[in-house]
């Protein structure tokens, strides 16, 4: 018979109930996280947004500012998600071949890392997409939302 391994959850207590990490013994540290996520569009989806003729304005821009106010508010949406002091929050849409690609950079100084604002970013900019195109675009496929890069570093 095989040994069975005990999983701890840190946002689990003792009693399987739901409980906010505390992080208060852990060090300040500059924390960086990358995320990115892609939208396919139609062609013709594509094309309205290079050309600016989408009825709901500029595609991109407006999804990096949607993108941006979502990652400020992950910890409102996520329920056990600390707030952080974010001191970064970079949005980037980018039209390739099959739709849009969007990547997030997201920066704080804090006791817990901040990769659920980075990917909250991507998840708001690529809806903030779906919401603006839907009108034109009933084949939209939003994937491919991932954790690149996760760092801490010490303050010196």
């Amino acid at each position: 018979m095989a040994k069975t391994e005990k999983i701890i959850l840190s946002h689990v207590d003792n009693l399987g109930k739901a409980n906010m990490v505390d992080v208060s013994s852990k060090k300040t540290q500059i924390r960086t996280a990358i995320a990115s996520g892609h939208i396919t569009l139609s062609k013709n989806t594509i094309d309205l947004i290079i050309e600016n003729r989408m009825k709901k304005g500029d595609v991109l821009t407006i999804a990096e500012i949607a993108g941006i106010q979502g990652g400020k508010r992950t910890s409102d949406l996520i329920p056990l998600c600390h707030p952080l002091q974010i001191t970064k929050l970079e949005v980037k849409a980018t039209i390739d071949q099959t739709g849009v690609k969007i990547e997030s950079m997201a920066r704080c100084t804090g006791q817990t890392g901040i990769e659920m604002e980075a990917l909250t970013a991507v998840s708001i900019a690529l809806l903030t997409i779906y919401d603006m195109c839907k009108a034109v675009d009933k084949s939209m496929v939003i994937g491919e939302i991932i954790l690149l890069e996760k760092n801490k570093e010490e303050i010196v």
